[in-house]
C-alpha cells in the first residue's frame, strides 16, 4: 500500500520504564494502520532506543512523535527535557560487547539518517532526537 497523505502522531510518555513498551506498540499500531508493516521492526527498534534514552537519562516528561512525508519518509523522534544533546555514540561493532550505552551506535547503524536539536515543548526546555526511515 502506498500512503501518500502526510501524518504526524504525538504521543505524551511519563518517565517510567514501562513507557518504553507502550511507545513500542502504539508505533506497531500506528504503521500497521497506515500500511506501513514493512517498517514496523527496525522503526520498533529505533523507537525503543530513543525513547529509552529519554525516560532513562532525564528525569521529567518525554514525548514520542512520528511523522510520516510523502513519498516515503518515516522520521520517529523522542522529546526529552533534558537540553543537553545526546552522549556520542561509539561505533556500533565497540558497542556490541557492551551492557549499556548502545542506543545511539544502533540508531546510528539502522537509520538512514539522525540527528538532534534543542527544542522547547509546553514551556519546558529540551531536546529532539530523531531519526528517518525510507520506505524504498
Amino acid at each position: 500500500m502506498h500512503v501518500s497523505e502526510p501524518w504526524e502522531y504525538s504521543l505524551s510518555i511519563p518517565n517510567d520504564l514501562r513507557a518504553v513498551t507502550v511507545s513500542r506498540r502504539t508505533l506497531r499500531l500506528i504503521l500497521t494502520m497506515h500500511g506501513l508493516i514493512g517498517l514496523v521492526d527496525v522503526a520498533e527498534l529505533l523507537a525503543t532506543e530513543l525513547v529509552s534514552n529519554a525516560v532513562r537519562h532525564t528525569k521529567g516528561p518525554a514525548a514520542l512523535r512520528v511523522r510520516w512525508s510523502p513519498p516515503g519518509t518515516l522520521r520517529i523522534g523522542a522529546w526529552d527535557a533534558d537540553p543537553e544533546p545526546p552522549a556520542p555514540s561509539t561505533s556500533f561493532e565497540l558497542a556490541a560487547d557492551l551492557e549499556d550505552g548502545r542506543g545511539l551506535a544502533l540508531v546510528r547503524a539502522c537509520a538512514d539518517v539522525w540527528g538532534w536539536q534543542p527544542l522547547s515543548r509546553q514551556g519546558s526546555r529540551g531536546k529532539y532526537v530523531w531519526c528517518e526511515l525510507s520506505a524504498a
